[in-house]
């Protein structure tokens, strides 16, 4: 690990941060210590080593590029499905793969019926599907699923790892970069890749104002966070690939966290998945008015959403709040009312 640091003039090689490792990262060979990919960063040796001869070394390293290889695409669950931001990125990481000659693969984490599940992206021209399946990784914690994915990228060092911008991968995404000391960038739009392995990630900046190019050029794997409904789902094709059972650690199922009790929200279609949005804007001027677009959305069989002025005023939910700071939505039909179309609204709403 590149990001370790060990002094040899101050480590008497006394054996406690091998000993404290609860990853089993650190071995004593020759004069020195040596830390293998199963380095979690948790800093137990840092702060268990008596001579101090341990440090993070901040700076990041270039990596041999050749070999960090193929896409990885974390797999959502959610209530025992796949969350449809899985195809979407299956079908541009497919896209991309063909210009480098790349496998796409994917990783999936649960508890019963993972398994069964993985299958199922077999069809859509998934090469290998990962599968760490068991009962302690029922409900999500993000310090078990990090451990979970972060040795499925230590053991196959894909060139990029793509993750759906959902609060579950909000949560995943920057633990993961963290642990590989490489660069993640969020919330992106559009994805490319260079010849040379380079993922260009694009995505609103400045209020929208601009499109951003953010490419990781020293550090490997490559970290992208992608919005759910601004890409094409994978289109189906005759399955090649297979479902690859990895082992479960204890330590992968060890978590600071800990849950007392679960329940179950009913879940209210979002307005991401709708086909009908009627929108209201800044130009309906009293909140009586929504009254008439409601009527005319619940007519239309779709649901009523509203700019960011108008969730600013308590009007509506931000739930149902199109654009930059809101969702992303992609109906085959949209009404707008009273909106202007700035250009944080239409990135939110560009392929509707």
């Amino acid at each position: 690990m590149e990001f370790m640091k060990f002094d040899a003039d101050k480590c008497s090689l006394c054996g406690i941060c091998v000993e404290k490792c609860p990853f089993g990262a650190l071995t004593i060979e020759g004069a020195g210590i040596v830390v293998s990919e199963s380095c979690r960063m948790c800093g137990l040796c840092v702060r268990n080593c008596p001579e101090k001869a341990i440090q993070f070394e901040q700076k990041a390293k270039a990596f041999n590029k050749d070999d960090w290889k193929n896409f990885l695409i974390y797999v959502e669950q959610e209530r025992g499905e796949i969350h449809p931001v899985t195809y979407e990125l299956v079908g541009e990481a497919r896209k991309m793969a063909g210009k480098v000659g790349y496998e796409v693969n994917c990783v999936i984490v649960g508890g019963k019926g993972t398994k069964e599940n993985a299958e199922k992206l077999l069809p859509y021209g998934v090469d290998h599907v990962y599968v760490y399946e068991d009962p302690g990784f029922e409900g999500f914690r993000a310090d078990c699923y990090a451990d979970a994915v972060a040795d499925c990228i230590a053991a196959n060092k894909p060139s990029s790892v793509l993750i759906g911008a959902t609060a579950l991968g909000r949560s995943l995404a920057p633990r993961l970069s963290t642990r590989f000391h490489t660069g993640l960038t969020a919330d992106c739009t559009v994805l490319d890749m260079k010849e040379n392995t380079d993922l260009v990630q694009i995505r609103p900046a400045f209020g929208g104002n601009i499109m951003a190019q953010i490419i990781t050029t020293n550090t490997r794997p490559q970290f992208a966070t992608v919005r759910y409904k601004v890409m094409n789902v994978a289109e189906k094709t005759e399955p090649n690939g297979e479902v690859v059972t990895c082992e479960v650690t204890d330590e992968m199922l060890k978590s600071g966290m800990e849950v007392i009790s679960t329940e179950i929200v009913e879940k209210i279609k979002g307005i991401e998945e709708e086909d009908v949005l009627v929108v209201a804007g800044r130009g309906v001027k009293k909140q009586e008015d929504l009254g008439l677009l409601q009527e005319l959305a619940d007519a239309l069989g779709g649901q009523l959403a509203t700019t960011r002025p108008l969730v600013e005023k308590g009007w509506n939910d931000v739930t149902k709040q199109i654009g930059l700071s809101g969702r992303t939505v992609k109906p085959k039909l949209i009404i707008t009312c009273g909106v202007s179309g700035a250009v944080q609204f239409a990135a939110g709403m560009d392929g509707a």
